[in-house]
């Protein structure tokens, strides 16, 4: 795993510094406009444009030499990152040029991303593909952790400027790695002959022929809209009985299981006979994890259900990723993994547009002191502000069981390790 090691060091220096980046231009953001619908159109420029041109990336990472495929997104990242510091420089910086500069980069991640994760089967050893995804969850849970810590601080004393040339300096590190390291593409075969569109359309139905994947593929759509409605309302909930300084602290020690479940897949790999029972324990798990959450206004409470749910999703996604690389063909995994990358993160949009509506005019009305549900709900979850949102937690990790719960009677989906033979 050495190649793999070296590439992966690259890579979390490399996502420390984006996190940083976006952290940071966040606050800048929200400083110079005093708007949250200002700070919030940034989430969505780095998420949108990566879930609309993965498809096309993932066609066109199997064409090219991903390695170099990388060294490439790397360097495009690290040029839109210049281009704000000459911005700031010059004083010419406004709003739209930071939304076209993230834009970009999240088109340029994208690629990176998809050949990263496309040539890990190749770089690793087939019975060290669940400790391989431990570890890439391993650099992106410091980058969570350390990114936001550093932004505040960081942008006190060298401003935003000092913060994006930190940035280009990680994609060099990360470019550096990547030069040091000879590794080799999954050989190409003549379906990257076809046109490009074929291409696009290969990577669904590839899935589609395979029920256990597609079930799969269903699965962590369901799951990850689901669990981003709870995503995106924990701050209000936490804010609704306490103060901000709180709810920092409250999501760093959450968080921290985060970390704790990656190094720990990192070094253990995760079941190696049956994935989908591990996919499937720790989302129910997880599930359970939002309900106690929304039980009680209590920081104790909320902090070690936090702690047990971050520390589930490692263990989910380890299983998860290892599976789709076992079972997938290298040749195509750029453009089956972008088929699979934007349906899973096309979700998450919608649960944050439709988590808002839910809680203000729905549920929060419902648990007003005088609402619906104050005199029987409200008799065990308690009345008043937060205490909606704390019923849809609830609700949320009921539909995560119960999901769980029917993915498991599939047989497509619980045989599918069985069923679909390994093709590395």
């Amino acid at each position: 795993m050495r190649k793999f090691i070296i590439v992966w060091l690259g890579q979390i220096i490399s996502f420390i510094g984006s996190d940083l980046t976006s952290f940071a231009v966040g606050i800048w953001i929200y400083q110079k406009t005093g708007s949250v619908t200002q700070l919030s159109l940034i989430s969505l420029f780095i998420l949108l444009p990566g879930i609309i041109v993965a498809p096309v990336a993932g066609a066109l990472v199997d064409r090219w030499n991903r390695r170099v495929c990388m060294i490439l997104s790397d360097c495009g990242a690290m040029s839109c990152s210049i281009a704000i510091v000459s911005l700031i420089t010059l004083d010419r910086l406004e709003i739209w040029h930071i939304y076209l500069a993230v834009t970009l980069s999240s088109v340029f991640n994208t690629f990176g991303n998809l050949a990263y994760t496309a040539n890990i089967s190749l770089l690793v050893p087939k019975q060290h593909l669940g400790r391989a995804s431990g570890m890439v969850q391993v650099a992106d849970a410091v980058a969570q952790l350390v990114s936001p810590l550093l932004a505040g601080v960081l942008l006190a004393i060298i401003g935003l400027r000092g913060i994006m040339i930190l940035d280009g300096i990680t994609f060099i590190v990360s470019i550096i790695a990547l030069l040091s390291v000879r590794f080799q593409s999954a050989p190409i075969t003549e379906t990257v002959n076809r046109p490009l569109l074929q291409q696009v359309v290969y990577g669904w139905n590839y899935i589609v022929r395979r029920k256990g994947l597609l079930a799969l593929l269903i699965f962590f759509a369901t799951s990850n809209f689901v669990v981003g409605i709870a995503e995106i309302l924990v701050k209000p909930l936490v804010l609704s009985f306490t103060n901000a300084a709180a709810l920092g602290t409250l999501l760093s020690l959450a968080s921290s299981g985060l970390m704790l479940g990656s190094i720990l897949m990192s070094v253990w790999g995760g079941p190696k006979q049956n994935r989908i029972l591990g996919i499937l324990g720790f989302e129910a798990i997880l599930g359970l994890c939002l309900i106690v959450i929304g039980l009680k206004p209590s920081i104790t409470w909320i902090t070690a259900a936090g702690f047990v749910g971050f520390f589930s999703v490692p263990m989910i996604n380890g299983c998860s990723q290892a599976i789709w690389q076992v079972k997938v063909a290298p040749d195509v995994q750029g453009r089956v993994f972008a088929v699979r990358r934007a349906l899973t993160l096309a979700s998450r949009p919608l649960a944050y547009l439709v988590a808002g509506a839910l809680a203000d005019k729905v549920f929060e009305p419902l648990m007003s002191k005088n609402g619906v549900l104050a005199k029987t709900i409200g008799l065990i979850i308690g009345v008043g502000k937060g205490r909606g949102i704390a019923l849809l937690f609830i609700i949320t990790g009921v539909l995560t069981i119960t999901s769980t719960f029917i993915a498991y009677q599939y047989p497509r989906l619980r045989q599918l390790e069985k069923e679909l033979p390994d093709v590395i």
